[in-house]
């Protein structure tokens, strides 16, 4: 690639696997940038992004998850198209989730999550979470080797997840094969009727916790899925069953992504450098830390999207009215401006909390401290039962020419396998 920014962030295959050089380079032009092929204004600016992220009024999280895609299905019309986009919010991409949602809708939602993620019921979460992670180990460790999404972080997330929201136990394995998440010997993905699920996974989790959520709210048992069931609005209001269902259901859905790609990137670079190990094993306090170098070196969220519904400014460009904005929360996580040596990872980072990987202002992640939990325990009983955690030369490639493969996708960035190699310690 000769001028990086011609080239079309949304199609091309080697950007999506390492977009690094695609947002260093834009953001050396101009940390706000209109890229060419969509009119899409591109914001890779650790300040910028981190400001837009917080300018609610004037830009919209409506297409959030799609971006330019599909377009606009109205012509924007003067400097304030709020009006059309309330008119038009129905024909957006899960227009009926928090993720897309705004104020007054967004603070709602966002209300009843708050009745879920509770210090209580996250503590609770934590202490299955210990017990899960050995029972998951189990299923592999004595293999000396496995391949760690499949069989460690995709049903570890799963069943972590299921566990928080209160699905009942005998239903558990349901969800893990039916949402792909079952590598165990004898299963395969979608082994379900649940035809949908390969489509939308939301579908099937609304499903099912519409199904759960009825029968508590005409039998209430006591348990979280009945306090999830009558919980209220903050002025007393009683929501609709989907009105409690869906930010459960995406914090399902969503959370399941994001631990996955957490686990694994951290993994990635504890098999790549030994040396991380011995000093973690010795220090389980920079666990945290390392862990958040983490989320700020590789990003599990590379862009969020926003859509000016205000003509405004974002940094030195004006964005009239309509125009697609896409946050980079992978380059602002890069910005040398904010980060010394972005590109390096660096464990000890004084500052790698102020990274963004989980957003900034009212759409910051809701399911983050979960995620830092389950990245804590599972580094944890890795290095107890694990010794000599090395990256699979088969797999991979040698020390000098490594071979990793990440989703082909312009919005998230995940590894699509981890070969690791290991000896077991008990």
């Amino acid at each position: 690639m000769t001028d990086l920014a011609s080239v079309d962030y949304f199609s091309d295959g080697e950007v999506a696997q390492n977009p690094f050089r695609y947002f260093d380079h834009l953001r050396d032009r101009n940390p706000v940038f209109r890229e060419p092929h969509h009119g899409v204004v591109v914001v890779t600016g650790y300040q910028e992004v981190v400001e837009a992220f917080k300018n609610t009024d004037a830009l919209s999280a409506v297409n959030s998850i799609g971006g330019p895609f599909p377009p606009l299905p109205f012509v924007p019309e003067g400097d304030d198209i709020t009006a059309q986009i309330e008119a038009h919010r129905h024909e957006f991409p899960i227009f009926e989730h928090i993720v897309t949602m705004d104020p007054p809708d967004h603070t709602k939602a966002r209300a009843l999550l708050g009745r879920l993620l509770t210090p209580k019921r996250l503590k609770e979460n934590e202490e299955y979470l210990w017990t899960l992670a050995d029972q998951q180990l189990d299923e592999f460790i004595g293999n000396g080797r496995c391949e760690f999404l499949g069989e460690y972080a995709k049903p570890f997330a799963t069943l972590a997840i299921a566990d928080l929201l209160g699905v009942p136990e005998e239903d558990r394995d349901e969800f893990r094969q039916a949402l792909g998440a079952d590598a165990r010997p004898g299963t395969r993905v979608g082994a379900l009727d649940h035809e949908p699920v390969g489509i939308n996974p939301l579908d099937y989790l609304d499903e099912r916790f519409s199904g759960y959520l009825t029968e508590r709210r005409r039998e209430p048992r006591g348990d979280i899925l009945s306090g999830l069931a009558s919980a209220t609005y903050p002025d007393g209001s009683t929501p609709s069953l989907l009105e409690v269902v869906r930010p459960a259901t995406f914090l399902f859905a969503a959370g399941q992504e994001t631990v996955t790609k957490l686990l694994s990137s951290a993994l990635r670079v504890l098999g790549e450098r030994p040396e991380y190990q011995q000093i973690l094993r010795e220090d389980r306090t920079l666990i945290r830390s390392f862990t958040e170098e983490s989320l700020r070196f590789d990003s599990p969220t590379k862009v969020d999207f926003r859509l000016a519904r205000k003509t405004t400014t974002i940094g030195d460009l004006d964005v009239p009215a309509g125009t697609v904005v896409m946050l980079s929360l992978a380059a602002a996580n890069r910005d040398p401006r904010k980060f010394d040596d972005p590109n390096e990872f660096r464990f000890d980072r004084r500052n790698a909390h102020d990274h963004i990987a989980f957003g900034r202002g009212l759409h910051t992640c809701a399911g983050a401290p979960l995620a830092r939990i389950e990245g804590h325990i599972t580094l944890n009983r890795l290095l107890d039962r694990m010794s000599d955690i090395r990256i699979c030369e088969t797999e991979h490639g040698p020390t000098t020419d490594r071979r990793y493969s990440y989703e082909p996708t312009f919005l998230l960035r995940g590894l699509t396998e981890l070969h690791i190699e290991f000896t077991p310690t008990r």
